[in-house]
């Protein structure tokens, strides 16, 4: 078993990695009982699909290990992380009489991350959260760092707290479950991590394609442990997002708009940040930022693993005018994570609107049937 620790004074905690270990889950969880960090009640947030697949050996490893279990499932899809599917986990937790001292475990990928760990932070003002991330996107990104929120229908992740858990649980074997699919959207935040921190790490994705498609032990282990580092170290400096932490939003403006625009519905999150990555790659080079080699490069591996890199049947001006309700937006000014090379980005509000809307115009596809116009205009 790895680990990769992060560092945040009183609030730090451990990352352990490793394969076929969902089962030790209690015995690693009994440690912090015995450090008198925790309490023995767990409750147990995930959804239907994870649970028939790992809620057995997770179960009885907490049990076996003197925990009370109570465990409740929520719906799965981004259209379900909710005040109102939360407000159905409150009344579990509330019904099996958790206390500041239990523990929230969420199980599964980053919509019960979220919602789990949102519940967390709020139900008695904060009870302990311990993150199990089950799909590709979860373990390198939305599990590590304390981001907890509910969606709102203006906007995503809107409602929301810096939340961290007491440890993450990450068993990369859980990855041979996933579809293809899913597989591709993590994918994408693993690419966001070279291109944002670390030039050799996207050197290493592009000459390990073949390799990492094949999800090999050795190559998945490499890619969530790089990635939970680097957002280790990035949260580190920034646990709030003052400053720094906002490089890791890189694609997300964009992305999350296309996200609310669609409910949440046509885009895996990861595709939508894929997209909105090389919307930020063709704003810098349109600002004369970065070289258009750097963009094609970011473009390329993208396409290479299988993710859009345009999208379909959007009104450009409502992409513009939903960028403007995300939290990242200041005074009406949206902050966006422009790449200046491969490895290095830079944080501005002064973008141009007329290159946002001209890139977009660029990325966006008619989809119509063959004589007939399209329903929806790309302007």
């Amino acid at each position: 078993m790895q680990t990769v620790q992060v560092n945040l004074g009183e609030n730090s905690y451990p990352i352990l990695l490793g394969e076929h270990i969902l089962s030790q889950l209690g015995v690693n969880l009994k440690r912090l009982v015995e450090e008198g960090i925790i309490g023995g009640k767990v409750l147990l947030v995930t959804n239907p699909t994870v649970n028939k697949l790992f809620g057995q050996p997770v179960i009885q490893g907490l049990q076996e290990s003197g925990f009370t279990v109570t465990t409740v499932e929520i719906p799965d899809g981004e259209e379900y992380k909710t005040q109102e599917t939360a407000a159905l986990v409150y009344d579990v937790a509330f019904d099996a009489q958790l206390d500041r001292r239990s523990v929230v475990v969420a199980m599964g990928g980053g919509v019960v991350g979220d919602l789990a760990g949102f519940v967390a932070a709020t139900y008695m003002r904060g009870v302990n959260l311990v993150q199990v991330p089950t799909t590709l996107l979860a373990q390198v990104d939305s599990s590590v760092g304390g981001k907890v929120a509910v969606n709102h229908p203006k906007g995503k992740n809107i409602i929301g707290a810096f939340y961290q858990p007491k440890l993450v649980f990450i068993d990369i074997a859980t990855l041979q479950s996933l579809p293809q699919r899913e597989i591709q959207t993590g994918l994408a935040e693993v690419i966001k991590y070279g291109v944002i921190w670390d030039q050799e790490f996207f050197q290493y994705l592009v000459d390990n394609t073949e390799a990492i498609k094949s999800l090999s032990t050795q190559q998945l282990l490499h890619l969530v442990q790089t990635s939970c580092a680097i957002k280790a170290r990035v949260v580190e400096m920034d646990e709030k997002e003052a400053n720094l932490r906002a490089i890791l939003n890189f694609g997300h403006t964009f992305g999350h708009a296309l996200e609310a625009l669609t409910n949440y519905k046509v885009y895996r999150h990861g595709e939508a940040v894929a997209i909105g990555m090389v919307s930020a790659s063709r704003v810098a080079v349109a600002m004369g930022l970065m070289k258009p080699s750097a963009r094609d490069a970011i473009e390329g591996l993208l396409k290479t693993f299988g993710l859009p890199t345009s999208f379909r049947d959007l009104q450009v001006e409502d992409i513009m005018e939903k960028m403007l309700y995300d939290k990242k937006a200041q005074a009406g000014r949206v902050n966006f994570i422009i790449p200046e090379a491969i490895g290095q980005v830079r944080i501005t509000s002064e973008v141009p609107p007329e290159i946002i809307r001209q890139v977009l115009k660029e990325q966006c596809l008619r989809n119509g049937i063959k004589g007939q116009s399209p329903a929806i205009s790309c302007k």
